[in-house]
């Protein structure tokens, strides 16, 4: 078990600590969720990195007819499901492994804070929370990196003590930008899923499969 004092490393750092492309890609996420360093960029990793494993070993042992990784398959979609990673129903096994480690830096309480427009940036919403201005479920929680399940994320707000309660508090983000906010995070979606759906075009096109294989 181990001393308790001494807690095992939560997360596996680059097999490679000089790789360029690695690094600048790194750099932005840091930048983009506004974290305090990599760390926090591979603890996500580590997180999603054994839930693929996890989806990887149940497909084989479904394919084998193991009755117990049924069992365990619908656990660990129950499990992605309730912290927002999937949808609520109809998720597979497959989805698990289309899922990036933004997809997890999307669920920590610090994004959940800016995105409901409780902080003007991503970086207040990290001194906010540190700083014990936000409740999760009526109690105060002031770790940054706490992954707010789908029940939990409704009840994100101020601390009721919280000068922050004050709409006219010169640090509270306004309506207009909240709106702003929500807008530039739409683009950036629609972005995203744009270029991804372009590379699976490219990938499948260079593997020869064509739209009337029903693939693409």
């Amino acid at each position: 078990m181990g001393d308790p004092k001494f807690p095992r490393k939560a997360y596996d750092t680059p097999s490679h600590p000089w790789q360029g492309e690695r690094i600048k890609a790194e750099v932005e996420i840091v930048r983009q969720f506004g974290l305090k360093n990599k760390t926090e960029v591979w603890k996500a990793q580590t997180i999603l990195r054994n839930f693929r494993k996890q989806s990887r070993e149940l497909q084989a042992r479904l394919r084998g007819g193991d009755a117990q990784a049924e069992i365990e398959a619908k656990a660990l979609l129950n499990k992605c499901a309730r912290i927002g990673l999937l949808q609520v129903t109809g998720g597979t096994l497959n989805d698990i492994l289309t899922l990036k480690d933004t997809d997890i830096l999307s669920r920590r309480l610090q994004t959940v804070v800016f995105e409901k427009g409780l902080s003007s940036t991503v970086k207040q919403a990290r001194q906010m929370i540190t700083h014990g201005h936000i409740y999760l479920n009526g109690h105060k929680v002031t770790v940054p990196g706490y992954i707010v399940t789908r029940e939990e994320e409704g009840s994100v707000e101020y601390n009721t003590v919280s000068p922050f309660t004050d709409e006219m508090h010169p640090m509270r983000i306004s309506t207009e930008q909240a709106a702003a906010n929500a807008v530039v995070k739409a683009n950036a979606e629609a972005k995203a899923n744009a270029e991804a759906a372009a590379k699976a075009k490219a990938d499948a096109e260079e593997a020869g499969i064509t739209a009337e294989d029903g693939e693409i």
